[in-house]
Formats: structure tokens, C-alpha cells, sequence
């Protein structure tokens, strides 16, 4: 038998043994199935974050999936444990539409090869990845991933995802529709308030209301 020492290789193997399709993968791993179908046909190799998902998606040693002379199956001893009270969490994938400013607006870009896995409870539809430190007085750090559920409207003091003449930000919201004004408010004491009257609240639009966030543990 010739040896399988290719990612892709050893990929279509896992796949196969599992009776997975890449549909399958791509729903259990959140990536988009055009970048499984990718790593299945061998066009790109997944960096060390996409491969430790898939190894984990398909039950294989992330090591036997990068082509070293391991077994294949997980060490038993990193498992989940069969504890009373530690139970599977139900999840689902959410887009990942690119970057958003915790400071000054930036242009948030759509990025359809991106998903992140979150809990079912979570009502969102969509995430965005925060920049800058405008919203550390909420704990939203920069790299935090926030996750937006749509509304063209929020009420006084939310959190929102806001687009000012194409370019996105994250504040809190406050709006005066009898004086036709909309104040954008950070959660740092060294940014200013972005304040918006009359004829320039054309260019507003609010993209929805931010309702979580997931951060990393910071040391």
C-alpha cells in the first residue's frame, strides 16, 4: 500500500472513514465548504488554527493529519470526559462579516470564506471582529469577535455596529429625533463622543445591536 503522506491525502481518508462530505466538515468545523473542497483537492494546506479544527471535527491526531509517523486516532488521554455535569454544547455557525473600529471608523469588509461556532442560544446574525480600544469600558478588547443581531434601530445606550458613509464603527447609541441628533459614544475616557445633526445623519446607518462578545483569556 503506498503511504498516504499528503494533508489532502490523509484528509479524503479521515473523510472517507467518517462518511463525511465536505458539507459536513465545513458544518461541524465552520469553514465555508469552497475552502474544505480546497483542502480536499490539495490547492492550499490549512494554517495551524483550520487544521486544529479539522482534526478535531474528524477525531484524528492533528499530527497523523500533518503527514507525521503518529497514529491516527486522538490520544485517548485528551478526550472528553465522561463526567456527570460536562455535557456536549449545542452550536451553530455564525458569518463572520470582517473588522470593525473600537476607535476611529474603519471600513469593514465581507468575508464569506469566515464563520465562527458559538452557542444556539446566542440570537445573532452575524459577527464582526473589533479593532482598536474605544469599547474597553464594556470589556470589548481589541481582536474580540462581537456578534451582531440585525436592526436598523437601537434604543438609547445600546451597543451598536454603526456605518458612517461606508466606513463601520462600535459605540453606543444615542438618538434625539426632535433635535435631529445622533451621538456616538465610546467606552473610553480618551475618545471623544461623535456627534452627527441634521443633513449628516444621511450617511448613518446602523447595522445592528451588539449582543455578545467572545474574548480570549489575556495573560
Amino acid at each position: 500500500m503506498i503511504p498516504l503522506s499528503t494533508f489532502k491525502d490523509r484528509l479524503q481518508k479521515a473523510m472517507s472513514l467518517r462518511g463525511m462530505r465536505a458539507a459536513d466538515l465545513a458544518r461541524d468545523t465552520g469553514l465555508s465548504k469552497a475552502r474544505i473542497s480546497q483542502y480536499t483537492n490539495g490547492i492550499y494546506e490549512p494554517k495551524q488554527k483550520a487544521l486544529c479544527q479539522i482534526a478535531k471535527a474528524l477525531h484524528v491526531n492533528e499530527l497523523w493529519l500533518m503527514g507525521n509517523d503518529v497514529p491516527m486516532e486522538q490520544n485517548p488521554m485528551f478526550a472528553t470526559p465522561d463526567v456527570p455535569g460536562i455535557f456536549p454544547l449545542e452550536s451553530r455557525r455564525f458569518p463572520m462579516l470582517g473588522e470593525i473600529a473600537c476607535g476611529k471608523p474603519m471600513m469593514a469588509y465581507e468575508d464569506l470564506e469566515s464563520y465562527v461556532i458559538s452557542g444556539t442560544d446566542l440570537h445573532a446574525d452575524f459577527c464582526l471582529r473589533a479593532r482598536g480600544d474605544s469599547m474597553i469600558g464594556a470589556r470589548i478588547m481589541d481582536g474580540d469577535i462581537v456578534f451582531i443581531r440585525s436592526a436598523d434601530m437601537v434604543s438609547n445606550g445600546e451597543i451598536a455596529a454603526v456605518v458612517i458613509d461606508n466606513e463601520a464603527t462600535l459605540k453606543r447609541v444615542y438618538y434625539y429625533p426632535e433635535e435631529q441628533k445622533l451621538i456616538l459614544t465610546p467606552e473610553n475616557p480618551k475618545y471623544p463622543p461623535l456627534v452627527y445633526i441634521g443633513n449628516q445623519l444621511a450617511e448613518i446607518r446602523i447595522l445592528g445591536q451588539a449582543i455578545a462578545f467572545q474574548s480570549d483569556i489575556r495573560l
